[in-house]
């Protein structure tokens, strides 16, 4: 439900002051201002159950005209769109066309604007029937795509495009059929950078995936063999994974087990190499386990649902399956628990100062079940040559009124041709154009 927020503005605007100067001491929402920096790493990790798991979600106020987000000085925020329906991802073409999945209407979007331009001068819809849209991919990657690529929640579908097109020239052509359905919603996609296969990733159906010791398959090496290192079994088959898969569908492969939801993927522009944003269990307390971005490397188990961060075994699961201790990866950058990062882009413009180039920026949708709110945000993550150089540090924030409500979830970023950044929220359903 939507309420004002203007009582709570004045409350928030006075604490974000004293953010910066405090941010290794506060861990929550009150803390967050562009430029404060957070660093967790496993040595930070409490135990289990070392706070209560709260039931804690927020109120969605309206904004208010004028009100925008906050960003680093020497930046600019200005609204792009407004009045969509459920905007998540975003994918921009190669001419420089912004295609979204307006995942709460089932159709993709598109808007045309001039570079430099703070509102597109055209918007139309690009495509239908696609049942809650998310992932996009233009295909093959480089300058002249041939095709859409459209991860729908129960299947993967492509349309035909050319260069320009502002409406799909043809119907959808089905990839990948059968999806599972329920639990996680998001599956994103994305193509390698030599264009032989695209990446599928597909979330978990639950939050830990109770009763698995007891559908346990009889072979369980034939079963990893064929599914992958950990990969779980019964209603989570096919699960808290990244596929693999050709660009006619007919080679679908395990490439990666164990991420719980990673529901945002992007190639690192350096190295080709594939990374995502991960959301994390919840019930183990406030601030456990971390969600996390991290490169998925092939062949890979990153823990879910016997393990977390590591070699942490996850007490609902104790002694289930002792034989993946010390084969779980270690995602490369922990996030505040219970963020929900959704999106990831990495920044390829030139428009920021050059120290932006190869970053990455990540979209946190907010917590639900912390005590203290925290994300709501966009976060930026410093690279060198290819990999992180550490934690991560606030970009764009305000969206928080108070303890009980916000009036905006970031879900996707995106950066635009002329190099601004894009990002859609989903609580106002409006996407915002930083700019320098």
């Amino acid at each position: 439900m939507h309420r004002s927020w203007a009582a709570w503005v004045g409350a928030a605007v006075a604490l974000a002051g004293a953010a910066a100067a405090q941010s290794e001491r506060r861990d929550d929402w009150r803390a967050d201002a562009p430029g404060v920096v957070r660093r967790i790493t496993p040595a930070d990790l409490p135990a289990p159950y070392a706070s209560h798991s709260a039931s804690n979600g927020p109120s969605v106020a309206r904004r208010l005209d004028g009100a925008v987000p906050r960003v680093p000085a020497g930046f600019t925020v200005q609204l792009y769109a407004s009045g969509l329906a459920m905007p998540r991802t975003m994918r921009v073409a190669p001419n420089g066309d912004v295609f979204l999945a307006e995942s709460g209407a089932d159709r993709v979007r598109v808007f045309r604007a001039p570079d430099g331009a703070a509102r597109p001068a055209q918007s139309a819809v690009f495509a239908t029937g696609v049942t809650m849209p998310f992932g996009l991919a233009f295909y093959p990657p480089g300058p002249d795509p041939h095709w859409l690529y459209v991860a729908g929640t129960d299947r993967v579908v492509r349309f035909p495009y050319r260069s320009g097109d502002l409406r799909a020239s043809g119907p959808a052509e089905v990839i990948v059929r059968r999806l599972p359905e329920g639990g996680h919603w998001t599956r994103d996609i994305v193509a390698a950078p030599d264009g032989a296969h695209l990446f599928l990733s597909v979330g978990s159906g639950s939050n830990i995936a109770p009763g698995l010791a007891r559908e346990a398959p009889r072979d369980l090496a034939a079963w990893q063999a064929q599914h992958g290192l950990g990969a779980a079994w019964g209603a989570e088959a096919g699960r808290a994974a990244v596929f693999m898969l050709d660009p006619l569908g007919e080679d679908v492969r395990t490439y990666a087990t164990g991420l719980r939801n990673c529901s945002g993927e992007a190639i690192e522009p350096a190295t080709g190499v594939l990374w995502c944003v991960t959301n994390e269990r919840d019930g183990l307390g406030d601030n456990l386990p971390p969600d996390y971005a991290t490169q998925v490397r092939q062949g890979a188990f990153y823990g879910w649902p016997w393990f977390y961060i590591g070699d942490h075994e996850d007490p609902r699961h104790r002694g289930e399956r002792p034989d993946l201790a010390g084969q779980v990866s270690l995602p490369d950058v922990l996030i505040q628990a219970h963020s929900a990062p959704l999106g990831i882009a990495f920044y390829t413009g030139a428009m920021f100062p050059p120290d932006y180039r190869g970053d990455a920026f990540v979209a946190l949708h907010g917590s639900w079940n912390r005590s203290e709110r925290t994300g709501y945000k966009v976060i930026r993550l410093r690279f060198a040559d290819g990999r992180p150089t550490g934690g991560y540090e606030d970009f764009l924030t305000g969206f928080v009124a108070g303890d009980s409500a916000v009036w905006g979830r970031p879900v996707g970023v995106a950066v635009a041709h002329d190099g601004a950044l894009l990002v859609s929220e989903d609580g106002n359903d409006t996407i915002w154009r930083v700019s320098r």
